[in-house]
Formats: C-alpha cells, sequence, structure tokens
C-alpha cells in the first residue's frame, strides 16, 4: 500500500514515526499522524494554528487520551476526570497518563551512555491499531474519490472520518471533513 502514498503522504507517516520516537511513545498512534500533518503545514492554509492545536492534543495525552465525550459520559457517572487525573498526577508526577511506556535499556545503549555518547534512537515503534485504520481508511477514501494515490488530503480526511482524539482536536479548530475536503483539494 505504501506505493500508494505520495512523497508528502510518505513524509507524513515518517514523520509521524520521528514524532512517536520524539515522545518516546510505544507505539505510532493517530495523534502522531496528526502531528506530523502540522509539522509539515498540511493545515495551514485552513488557518490552523499549529502551537494551539499541539497543545489541545497534550492536554488530550495528559487526560490518559480520554475524548471530552469521555469525560462528559463518566460525569455522567458521577466520575470526575479532572480529579482522576490531578490524583494520579499527584502520586506519579504530572503528565502521568500520558507518560511513554518505559524503554528497555540494550547492552549497546548501556554503553553510550556510560561513555556519554548520544543515543540515536532508531528503534522499531509499531502502529496502533487506530493509526493502521486510519492508513487503510485513506486508501478507501482515495479509491472511492477515484485517485490513484494516496495524499496528506487523504490521511486528513481518514482521521476526520474517526472518532477519537484527533477528529475532535480538529473539529475544536474548525476543521471538519467538509472544510478540509473544499480547503485543500488538489
Amino acid at each position: 500500500m505504501f506505493e500508494r502514498f505520495t512523497a508528502a503522504a510518505r513524509d507524513t507517516v515518517t514523520g509521524a514515526v520521528t514524532e512517536a520516537r520524539r515522545a518516546r511513545a510505544a507505539t505510532v498512534t493517530e495523534e502522531h499522524l496528526l502531528l506530523a500533518l502540522l509539522a509539515q503545514g498540511v493545515l495551514d492554509p485552513l488557518g490552523v494554528d499549529r502551537a494551539a492545536m499541539s497543545a489541545d492534543l497534550a492536554a488530550a495525552r495528559r487526560r490518559g487520551g480520554m475524548s471530552r465525550a469521555d469525560e462528559e459520559a463518566l460525569a455522567g457517572l458521577g466520575i470526575d476526570l479532572g480529579e482522576i487525573v490531578s490524583r494520579v498526577e499527584e502520586t506519579h508526577g504530572e503528565g502521568a497518563l500520558a507518560s511513554a511506556a518505559p524503554r528497555r535499556r540494550t547492552l549497546g545503549s548501556s554503553l553510550r551512555s556510560a561513555l556519554g555518547r548520544p543515543e540515536s534512537d532508531t528503534r522499531h515503534v509499531p502502529f496502533a491499531q487506530g493509526a493502521k485504520k486510519a492508513l487503510e481508511q485513506s486508501l478507501r477514501i482515495a479509491l472511492g474519490r477515484g485517485d490513484r494515490h494516496i495524499s496528506t488530503l487523504h490521511l486528513l480526511l481518514a482521521l476526520l472520518s474517526r472518532p477519537g482524539t484527533p477528529a475532535e482536536v480538529l473539529a475544536d479548530h474548525r476543521v471538519t471533513y467538509a472544510t478540509a475536503e473544499t480547503g485543500l483539494a488538489a
């Protein structure tokens, strides 16, 4: 499937891996795909404030990836997600729910550390199920539109068509499927 991706779409996928590594995440998620699209400036024509959107994604990670819809559902049960996050952070430190999975230290990384050499992060970071589904959805969208290649627009539309934090944050910034389709049409 990767051969169908345009150069910019490939850069987005590799950028998502870079974002996951930077965050020391165990997997590449849909949020990493959105961050890579932001970093490439794909959303700039829509007037999106990159810093504000990145901050909103970070806030969602701080809540352990829980969406506002999740927060409202819990509130309906009398559970205050904000209070839970605060208590977890009191015990385990700020951003505890957003923490990346611990990295395994290898003999090579231990030696580099002991010698004072920086550790290049070239470890394999697998794609989470949601990110895989978003990539598959981008192919379906491209085929449905009669396009031969998958572009960054198709990746964005895939993120918008799936429920979750990326679609919610995009909607908060007035990016909908329709606005993306018309504002970024090739």
